[in-house]
């Protein structure tokens, strides 16, 4: 593989693909965002925030705002009140499953490497049997 000639697109600069895919999961909680929103296909703010121990209000809306940016989340707002915003995958958004799957599997080898299967056997723990989708 030779040297790869910066590419820029959408205010992105990236030398490879995998460079150009990672911006997209770059930073601490966007890949465990997208993570949860597809676990349950459409989740409200709150309700996101609710399962990401550590994450601030305001992080959270600069990472979906991001997300909404890349085109891999879209964000819907009704027109009542209080006011109501669900966010889902797009299209191409949804073609990240395989690839969030793909990292669970691979986080379930490395906590039964660590030992933790024992340790995290309970029912108030996720379970390697909870499938995302």
């Amino acid at each position: 593989m030779g040297n790869c000639k910066t590419k820029e697109i959408c205010g992105k600069s990236y030398n490879c693909y995998f460079e150009l895919t990672m911006t997209v999961f770059s930073g601490k909680w966007k890949a465990i965002i997208l993570y949860h929103i597809a676990r349950e296909e459409v989740l409200r703010f709150s309700e996101i925030r609710k399962g990401m121990n550590g994450i601030t209000e305001r992080m959270l809306a600069k990472q979906l705002r991001e997300l909404e940016a890349d085109g891999v989340v879209s964000r819907h707002i009704y027109n009542q009140i209080p006011p109501k915003v669900e966010y889902r995958l797009t299209d191409i958004g949804k073609k990240l499953i395989p690839i969030l799957n793909m990292m669970k599997d691979w986080g379930i080898e490395y906590e039964e490497f660590l030992g933790g299967r024992e340790i995290f056997a309970s029912a108030e723990y996720e379970q390697p049997d909870n499938s995302m989708v």
